[in-house]
């Protein structure tokens, strides 16, 4: 008779107690809307280093057309007529027009500033140095804040031409 009562309690409890309490699902809806949270933040960091990567990899590729260019005029390039002299430049009209170097860094520096940063920015800029050695220095800096990186990016190059 004592194995009687004691099963006709445990059928009792189990009546009342039936799915999950309301406390219960607000705390797995707690959990898992963090895990949700979190993701989100994951996935919005993942996109500016993306976006931090991919300008970075533009001005690479802009350096080294720039190095390319120098090479193809190498006469002119060691003669000093691509230099930018001892500052960046970031206003591409500044080098003007009539000669091939002078076009050839305008419309470069145009192409860099559409393709980095906006086409009136001042953040975007660089520095075209060839020395008497024949050594040719090609420098890119650009903001990478609104990427969430630092304000100032460089990339620097250097070749022989």
């Amino acid at each position: 008779m004592h194995e009687f009562t004691r099963s006709t309690s445990c059928q009792r409890a189990s009546k009342h107690q039936r799915g999950a309490t309301l406390i219960e699902i607000l705390v797995a809806v707690l959990i898992l809307s963090f895990g949700f949270l979190g993701m989100g933040a994951l996935q919005a960091r993942a996109i500016k280093g993306n976006i931090s990567a991919g300008q970075r990899t533009q001005a690479t590729y802009h350096a080294q057309y720039m190095l390319d260019v120098l090479r193809v005029d190498r006469e002119h390039a060691r003669g000093g007529d691509y230099n930018t002299g001892s500052s960046h430049v970031c206003d591409p009209t500044a080098f003007g027009t009539g000669s091939l170097a002078n076009n050839a860094r305008t419309q470069w520096l145009t192409l860099v500033k559409q393709t980095m940063g906006r086409p009136n920015d001042t953040t975007t800029c660089a520095q075209i140095q060839c020395d008497a050695d024949y050594n040719c220095t090609v420098t890119i800096e650009w903001d990478d804040s609104p990427a969430g990186g630092l304000a100032n990016q460089t990339v620097v190059l250097s070749s022989r031409v």
